[in-house]
């Protein structure tokens, strides 16, 4: 029977010695592996835990509920934000209301990483959108996911070096191998038809597209909002605010440039 790899999350109510020995052992009588563990939350810890025979997941949920020194909050196949909670130590932070937007702040950037480094590994069509001022690190955080996942990334429009439209790729740079980028307020007040036309031909590849700035991108095509998997945003501080208002007009400033 093949292993079946599960996340298991609980909250220590009680913090005795030799507590984490317990589970361990009970881990063990089920023939359960632990593959990672780490403290997620405050006195929250996650586990990786891997098993043969799921029937053995019940035995374990049943025996934690009895437990009165924890309270079991989470056993179930694991998802990419747990992987990355235990990975880390700590949960990204996502919005209660939107499940596909995701928050992060500059001294996350190896988290960030590391999450869009998982979404970039499918060879298969994902449209990911990060918001954030400028220099706040978006560009080189979609480069170096993309290099993490093995990924070639090729910029459609972008403003890292010079300001750049591209109205056409050259052999190779059609592949569901590369990471496509796509700068929404250059594309929208630079861009001509050809570029257009470009970036509609690689919307319907089976390829990672990210799409900087998304709100000012949707107002420039048929794509909404609904269209996306993932929202990004990425902030020097918490408190930070995205404005589109002089982030546009500072685009519009920039040298254009036409490959």
């Amino acid at each position: 029977m093949e292993k079946t790899e599960w996340y298991l999350e609980y909250e220590i109510l009680i913090n005795r010695p030799g507590l984490l020995g317990d589970i361990s052992s009970l881990l063990g009588m089920l023939s359960i592996n632990i593959i990672m563990i780490n403290g997620v939350k405050h006195a929250r810890r996650g586990l990786l835990i891997l098993t043969k025979d799921d029937l053995q997941i019940e035995r374990l949920k049943t025996v934690l509920q009895t437990m009165d020194t924890i309270q079991l909050i989470k056993l179930r196949k694991p998802k990419l934000r747990d992987r990355l909670a235990v990975r880390h130590g700590r949960y990204i932070h996502s919005d209660q209301d939107d499940r596909k937007l995701v928050r992060f702040v500059r001294n996350d950037l190896g988290i960030l990483v590391d999450f869009m480094a998982e979404l970039f590994k499918k060879n298969e069509h994902k449209l990911v959108g990060i918001r954030g001022m400028p220099r706040v690190g978006k560009t080189e955080a979609v480069v170096a996911a993309s290099v993490c996942a093995n990924k070639r990334w090729v910029f459609v429009s972008s403003t890292l070096l010079k300001q750049t439209v591209r109205s056409q790729l050259i052999k190779g740079e059609y592949s569901p191998q590369n990471t496509y980028i796509i700068d929404g307020i250059v594309s929208k007040h630079r861009a001509n038809e050809k570029h257009w036309q470009l970036i509609r031909e690689i919307m319907q590849l089976p390829a990672v597209k990210v799409i900087e700035h998304p709100d000012i991108f949707v107002q420039a095509t048929e794509y909404t909002m609904e269209d996306f998997d993932y929202i990004i945003e990425l902030r020097n501080h918490e408190d930070e605010e995205i404005s589109y208002k002089d982030l546009e007009r500072n685009t519009l400033h920039h040298n254009q440039g036409f490959m």
